[in-house]
């Protein structure tokens, strides 16, 4: 197996963890423990930690991410250089759409270290809060990413049809079913 391809298994996984943390992110800044849902499903799945769950995915989808991108430059065939990381727009393919990862990147990257207790306290709870909704544009960036880029770096056009965009859709549609629903129930108690 080539070290693209391993790349590019590293960020389908990587987009999976980020697709269930923004999931469970959702589901934290809800009342989902008053839901009839949560109350009907089995104790074991209650006794979930699911603010741990949110946070061991977030530090795992990042360390994916990181080498995700981190090997690409080891296969000479993909003709990047850690420098076309650092400055995306010089990369040798696709470079809008690697600009779109870096950035996805960095704003998780933001995000995990301003959850941080300490970091979280100086902030305070709004400045914080603000900072942690970029994670739902963070989430349409990576897909955006993931759709678009050639995971063999051989610029060649979307296959729409293909396991891999098969699941990177999966999740976009799990994502913007999510938000819309996060939008409703944040309408619905504005109302009350």
């Amino acid at each position: 197996m080539e070290t693209i391809e391993i790349s590019g298994i590293l960020g389908l996984t990587a987009l999976v963890f980020l697709t269930l943390n923004i999931l469970l992110g959702i589901m934290l800044s809800t009342a989902y423990k008053q839901s009839t849902y949560w109350k009907k499903l089995p104790d074991s799945v209650k006794d979930l930690r699911i603010v741990d769950m949110h946070n061991y995915t977030a530090y795992f989808a990042l360390v994916i991410v990181f080498l995700h991108f981190i090997i690409i430059p080891l296969d000479p065939s993909s003709k990047f250089t850690f420098t076309n990381l650092l400055y995306p727009l010089t990369a040798p393919h696709q470079p809008l759409f690697v600009l779109l990862g870096v950035i996805s990147f960095i704003a998780l990257l933001l995000v995990i270290i301003t959850t941080q207790k300490v970091i979280k306290k100086k902030l305070g709870t709004t400045t914080w809060r603000n900072i942690h909704v970029t994670s739902y544009a963070t989430g349409l960036l990576f897909i955006v990413h993931g759709l678009v880029m050639d995971p063999l770096l051989k610029d060649r056009p979307i296959d729409f049809f293909d396991a891999e965009k098969l699941l990177v859709e999966a999740c976009a549609i799990l994502l913007i079913a999510a938000f819309v629903l996060r939008y409703k129930y944040k309408m619905t108690k504005e109302e009350k």
